[in-house]
């Protein structure tokens, strides 16, 4: 049986960029940078990504920078592979064990398999993996309250929505992803009673920002003026419909508001960056134990960002209302909805009780 804990985040600088050889690229020997320590008591850490890669602006460059900081502060040996497909998964977990990596990172949850399939063959090794369920006593799954983080976005959506009308567009429709949307839902019912959640669009691809911005601009002609994705690097094209058609976009994972400043009326921010460095350290440490850690809102796992380009837009009043709907999800005083059948609990009960 998986055991979870929580675990509080800290706070750091980024760290430098390590050249590395990439399998399923274009292939080379991999490369590590020294981290300003001694070679002998380096710690050797490999990190495979997703299909999506690095570039997404979204989890996969969160854990990047992560990473980056631990070879920074923990003079880490950095070794990186990008996949181009579901395929390359194994095959790249594998490589990066057998090339003495004392800790391999997955990011994304396609790699519950791969990493179920690789850590048994490498007991002296540990395994990590972003999202995952992956089984193993040397795995740790890294997870997360989504649906919190989603509720705050959903509430702000609801507070801001003009048109009455927000919509969500998900990259696969997969349980990890209805925790999105549920909390979303939510908070968005929560702040609006009286908004309407358009049909969601769910676009069946991570890495596909044309498809993102098709489905996200179907939601824009029918009337959403804001529309929030859970969708990696698709959501490049959500947040690019919001900009063509004078909307609201809702960003997720990083801190997405940069890319298209103003339009981007907040992010959903999931700290995978800590959530690896954190993992770094207790095998540095060590202190690594197998099972799952669970961040969440009350420990700083999850949130929003912090609204650099929209506050004005937002007004003191919304942004007093977001916080007390904040200190409620931690006091325990609001459990957001994770799945479907939870939110239709939820939104009986808040229609109930109005």
């Amino acid at each position: 049986m998986v055991q979870f804990r929580s675990l509080s985040l800290g706070l750091s600088l980024l760290g430098a960029l390590v050249v590395s050889g990439c399998v399923g690229t274009e292939s080379s020997k991999p490369v590590s940078g020294d981290g300003g320590k001694d070679s002998e008591t380096k710690l050797k850490v490999g990190i495979v990504f997703d299909k999506g890669g690095l570039g997404d602006k979204s989890f996969n460059d969160s854990a990047w920078r992560g990473v980056e900081r631990a070879q920074k502060e923990l003079g880490i040996e950095l070794l990186k592979v990008e996949s181009k497909s579901d395929s390359d998964y194994e095959s790249n977990v594998r490589t990066m064990a057998e090339e003495g990596s004392q800790l391999v990172i997955a990011v994304g949850l396609g790699m519950d398999q791969a990493v179920s399939a690789v850590a048994p063959d490498f007991p002296d090794t540990k395994f990590a993996i972003v999202d995952g369920d992956a089984k193993g006593d040397n795995v740790l799954n890294l997870k997360f309250k989504e649906e919190e983080g989603s509720f705050l976005v959903g509430y702000l959506a609801g507070l801001m929505t003009k048109s009455g009308k927000v919509g969500f567009v998900g990259g696969m429709e997969i349980p990890l992803i209805k925790k999105f949307e549920a909390g979303y839902h939510a908070g968005v019912a929560t702040a609006n009673p009286n908004a309407a959640m358009l049909p969601v669009k769910y676009v069946g691809s991570w890495d596909d920002v044309d498809k993102g911005k098709a489905n996200a601009s179907v939601l824009f002609a029918e009337g959403a003026d804001i529309v929030y994705h859970a969708a990696g690097r698709t959501g490049l094209g959500v947040i690019r419909a919001a900009k063509d058609s004078g909307n609201f976009a809702i960003g997720v994972d990083s801190d997405q508001d940069d890319i298209e400043p103003g339009t981007v009326l907040t992010s959903m921010v999931k700290r995978v960056d800590e959530a690896v460095f954190k993992t770094i350290q207790q095998v540095k440490d060590g202190k690594f134990e197998a099972g799952a850690i669970l961040y969440s809102l009350k420990d700083n796992g999850v949130g929003t960002s912090e609204l650099r380009f929209t506050k004005d837009k937002i007004g003191a009043e919304k942004l007093a209302k977001l916080e007390e709907v904040k200190a409620k999800i931690v006091a325990g005083e609001i459990v957001v909805p994770a799945s479907a059948g939870e939110l239709d609990t939820y939104l009986k009960a808040l229609k109930a009780g109005s």
